[in-house]
């Protein structure tokens, strides 16, 4: 039922993904949405628009100074730079600041076991890998996350700001346009096997979109969380293998799984882009603060994950992920296993 008083909510990079999920949300429940962005993708259906860019403080202010907004939700900080230019626009009120981070916070690290409950992210920070790879990027990351968490922490005491920064594993759902899901469909649909480095018993914990949707829309109508962060997931933890198999399984298909070790994965020619959620950094974060407090609980996987692939096979990307070019070798490598095998 729409709410008694709607609230006007910014929508900071609100036309991707999971902005278009959250934007569906608040307007269903009443609220007046607007979506601060490039420009370059439309707007969600029914959602104001702002056309601004978010590295550009003039570009900020023209589009922002004089508005007023009961709530903001930030998609699009990756580091501390990108939060204080928004939250210090003059004249602009931005009401209250929900940040969208990452479970990296806990991944560049120095030690800690998954699931990682919030306060992991303040172990000392690991050391840095060799610039130029693929690690390293995800450690930058990761690294500039946290600095802009700690940037919104110190904002809360020094400026008041009511902000509160939501963690995320990877997130599923209708819509997503990253194709880390498709790397794994469309391996599927070719009918080989596939490689499962260090046998699939990787962990795994995702987010479905809806349930960030729902969360978000439900703390707009309340109290602001008392803690500076929260970590949101989804009920279970499995292991890649049974993900994968309830994959196959939603889709109709009969797949093969081939076990390796990540060694043999590598001496193949095979790097983590083949299998984006066997990799090191996959987040699987313990979500039991966010239950505790405001009663958070997300969809299990067999509640959401069917109607996740059939979007995806209903709606195939002109593109495959970038792993894919690896598919020969990955194939390669999976015969050479199993022949060795009998």
């Amino acid at each position: 039922m729409p709410v008694a008083v709607p609230m006007e909510v910014l929508l900071v990079g609100g036309s991707g993904f999971m902005g278009r999920h959250v934007a569906h949300a608040l307007l269903a429940a009443g609220h007046k949405v607007t979506v601060l962005s490039r420009g370059r993708r439309d707007a969600p259906a029914g959602a104001a628009t702002l056309a601004a860019d978010r590295g550009d403080r003039g570009s900020l202010a023209a589009a922002l100074e004089n508005r007023r907004f009961d709530l903001t939700i930030d998609f699009l900080v990756y580091d501390a730079t990108d939060l204080e230019r928004l939250l210090l626009v003059p004249y602009a009120a931005l009401g209250r600041y929900f940040m969208i981070s990452s479970g990296q916070v806990y991944l560049v690290t120095a030690g800690g076991e998954p699931p990682y409950r919030e306060e992991d992210a303040e172990r000392t920070v690991s050391a840095e890998p060799p610039p130029g790879t693929r690690d390293h990027d995800e450690w930058r990351y990761g690294l500039g996350k946290r600095r802009a968490e700690k940037t919104l922490l110190a904002l809360r005491g020094t400026h008041g700001v009511r902000g509160v920064a939501l963690r995320l594993p990877t997130v599923q759902g209708e819509g997503d346009g990253s194709l880390r899901l498709w790397a794994y469909l469309e391996r599927m649909l070719d009918g080989a096997p596939l490689v499962l480095p260090d046998g699939g018993k990787r962990l795994t914990r995702f987010l479905y979109a809806g349930d960030l949707a729902r969360a978000l829309a439900r703390l707009a109508e309340s109290p602001t969380p008392r803690n500076a962060a929260y970590n949101l997931a989804a009920p279970e933890v499995v292991p890649l293998r049974e993900f994968l198999e309830r994959v196959a399984h939603a889709a109709k298909l009969k797949q093969r799984f081939v076990d390796a070790s990540w060694d043999e994965c590598r001496a193949a020619g095979l790097d983590e882009a083949f299998s984006p959620y066997a990799g090191a950094w996959t987040s699987v974060l313990d979500p039991s603060r966010a239950a505790a407090e405001w009663g958070f609980l997300g969809t299990r996987l067999d509640d959401y994950l069917p109607q996740v692939v059939r979007w995806h096979l209903e709606h195939r990307p002109a593109k495959s992920h970038p792993g894919y070019t690896q598919r020969a070798r990955e194939r390669e490598l999976a015969a050479r296993l199993a022949g060795a095998a009998r």
